[in-house]
């Protein structure tokens, strides 16, 4: 496209933390927000989780058939969510430009220039007969990039007339921070564990999909000693741009947390989340935050906002208190993305991704003609 204009743009999100596929509807040209739509998210039910961790940090190749099996279930569970938002919307597929499709992130490593997110986009194209841009982080990595965080012009658009500095925390399974500058100045990068750990806790030690709005972690005793031993993990010490695989310290810290109760190692994950956010401001950020938002699904967490107000010299408020939604953040921001993605903006840049300049990225999928019918 050569004339930038503002187009519907339908976001899909599935996150590390598997809990189902976020969708949200964006009237945007790739740099202005013209109008906010219907949004919605749809779980997975046990069986797609089950199918989603069988996969997870495996590097697929061409041969993996149970790999293109689960991509496919998938991809066609993306299809329903998009048909069922469509019609909360009163809309058709003719109404839609583009579909911004994030697909599920198996594996990422991105010191060996890999990060693999599972999901077809010519199905979807075919199944939505709406346009799809997927793929937003191959041309990042292959570039040198971290291949994410990936939100960070999104989050610029958002904060436009807020005081600034200021910092949006993504609490999602890995949780991810923007730093946006007085003029403009962006920093992006992944502080440390979000959900993922505290929900594989609850699975193991409990048998529940996460800790429902922090209710057992609200009762255990934290054990800073824990807290402490892994904060002296490399990866802390590491000056960004810098990401994280969902499953980067899950050994080393269950193995540390075998003996506690299912309180106390819910409230000590819970307290490694926040203290990694904290610590990565106070050693990263080249000037303090006026003001924090938080979204994602760690928002929805009391005991979680109440470690981090515990810990951040600023004012921290839920992303809906500054009248954004929090919950579909990253669905919105990936129709965004398909926006700039279509007119060639960049989405993502050296001080975000660690890209040597300014990248465009996603690959676009078109709707592919319908077969004619011979008599």
């Amino acid at each position: 496209m050569e004339v930038i204009r503002p187009l519907t743009a339908l976001g899909l999100m599935s996150g590390t933390s598997m809990d189902g596929v976020d969708a949200a509807l964006l009237v945007t040209d790739g740099v202005d927000i013209f109008e906010y739509g219907k949004a919605l998210s749809r779980p997975y039910d046990m069986e797609m989780r089950a199918e989603l961790r069988s996969v997870n940090g495996r590097r697929p190749d061409a041969n993996d058939q149970h790999v293109k099996d689960v991509e496919r279930k998938m991809t066609l569970f993306h299809a329903e969510v998009v048909s069922e938002l469509l019609d909360s919307a009163g809309l058709r597929a003719e109404n839609v430009d583009v579909i911004g499709f994030h697909g599920h992130t198996v594996f990422h490593n991105p010191e060996k220039h890999l990060s693999i997110q599972i999901g077809d986009g010519d199905l979807l194209a075919e199944q939505t007969r709406i346009p799809v841009v997927n793929r937003f982080r191959n041309s990042d990595i292959a570039n040198g990039g971290q291949g994410g965080p990936m939100m960070a012009s999104y989050h610029a658009a958002l904060a436009r007339d807020l005081e600034k500095p200021l910092v949006v925390l993504n609490i999602g399974g890995i949780a991810k921070l923007t730093w946006i500058g007085e003029n403009g100045e962006l920093i992006a990068f992944d502080t440390g564990p979000g959900n993922a750990l505290i929900d594989d806790w609850m699975m193991k030690k409990h048998g529940t999909n996460m800790d429902f709005d922090g209710n057992i972690a609200a009762g255990g005793t934290v054990n800073e000693k824990i807290i402490a031993a892994m904060m002296k993990r490399p990866y802390f010490k590491k000056a960004p741009p810098k990401s994280l695989d969902r499953d980067e310290f899950s050994q080393r810290i269950m193995d540390n947390l075998e003996g506690e109760n299912v309180a106390d190692g819910a409230a000590t994950l819970t307290a490694f989340t926040a203290e990694a956010a904290a610590a990565a401001a106070r050693d990263f950020l080249p000037k303090p935050a006026k003001h924090w938002i938080i979204c994602g699904g760690g928002a929805n967490n009391p005991t979680l906002m109440r470690m981090l107000r515990q810990r951040i010299d600023a004012p921290v408020d839920i992303a809906r208190e500054v009248g954004w939604d929090g919950d579909f953040l990253e669905a919105q921001g990936f129709a965004f993305l398909a926006a700039r993605s279509l007119f060639g903006l960049p989405i993502s840049f050296p001080t975000t991704t660690g890209v040597p300049h300014s990248m465009c990225g996603g690959l676009l999928h078109s709707v592919p003609a319908k077969e004619k019918k011979i008599r």
